[in-house]
């Protein structure tokens, strides 16, 4: 039999290269090895949006992303966190395992509270649901980037101290990390992320796209721009880039160009797949997912009520 990947993306905003090539293109490249969980952690996204509206626009959004892609949901089960109730559940019990001094170690929460995000409870806790939603289905692989392992290292940690306490119940999952795609740049250096502002859209206009682009952070030396050198390596191998950029050392703007144009013959092609998608396709795809996931999640949840002592 197939082992089982689960993995998951916030519907927190309109998707930038950053969520393609750390999480859209890797899932693509190796889901169908699997029997593969794809969620919507809508719950997750609301420890930092706080627009409704926004939230239902994204969250249908993000599943055309998915199928714009290349994702069949024929062959991998595709469901709404919020539509599973099992999640939030086994969310509560595992922040009963664990100590506050044990999630205040987190390196995500501590990064988004420097960088200005409302400190709320959802965010602190934020692990113990990533690890109920990964748990609920006796996950086996868990792909993530390398700014992703604390967050395994957590729900392994959970796993431990429920087993401990009521038994072999909580399967422990592997970690699988995706070499090369843990961080993105984005246009100012940093990792590329919709809190930091400092994205590229994957499903832009070509003009979004280029004034994107053409805002990549530059120093001024005159030597290799590497803030637009480290975007375009996404695209082409380093054998192709490097005698460009030694020809038009310190032309920034042309090598914007150039990386703007490989971007755009990259995301031409999806755009118009996605443009096709309806909503009442995106609707049926997540009526039908979450009946499967329901009862895979079922299963576990009845086994950590039954160990916890709730289940009559």
């Amino acid at each position: 039999m197939k082992k089982r990947l689960f993995t998951g993306l916030q519907p927190s905003g309109d998707l930038h290269i950053g969520n393609y090539y750390g999480a859209l293109k890797p899932f693509v490249d190796m889901y169908e090895a699997y029997n593969s969980f794809l969620m919507i952690a809508d719950y997750h996204a609301l420890t930092s949006l706080r627009d409704s509206e926004a939230l239902h626009q994204n969250t249908i959004n993000i599943v055309k992303d998915y199928l714009a892609v290349g994702v069949d949901p024929e062959k991998v089960v595709i469901f709404r966190q919020s539509d599973n109730p099992d999640h939030t559940e086994l969310g509560w019990i595992l922040n009963c395992m664990v100590t506050v001094p044990f999630l205040m170690q987190g390196h995500a929460y501590k990064d988004k509270v420097a960088k200005g995000i409302e400190p709320n409870a959802g965010l602190f806790t934020y692990p113990m649901l990533m690890a109920a939603d990964i748990l609920l289905y006796d996950t086996d692989v868990v792909p993530v980037g390398e700014d992703q392992r604390q967050h395994l290292e957590y729900t392994r940690e959970a796993v431990g101290k429920f087993n401990r306490a009521y038994g072999d119940v909580l399967k422990e999952p592997e970690t699988v990390i995706l070499d090369g795609v843990g961080v993105v740049p984005g246009t100012d250096g940093q990792k590329m992320s919709k809190s930091y502002k400092n994205t590229i859209p994957l499903f832009g206009t070509t003009e979004e796209v280029e004034k994107s682009v053409m805002h990549i952070v530059t120093d001024s030396n005159g030597e290799r721009p590497e803030n637009v050198y480290a975007i375009h390596r996404l695209l082409k191998s380093a054998e192709e880039l490097d005698p460009i950029y030694e020809t038009y050392k310190g032309k920034y703007g042309d090598l914007k160009k150039m990386l703007a144009a490989d971007l755009e013959t990259m995301i031409a092609p999806m755009r118009e797949r996605r443009n096709a998608i309806t909503d009442e396709q995106v609707r049926a795809v997540l009526a039908n997912g979450v009946i499967k996931a329901r009862e895979v999640s079922g299963s576990v949840l009845e086994q950590v009520r039954t160990a916890i002592g709730i289940a009559l």
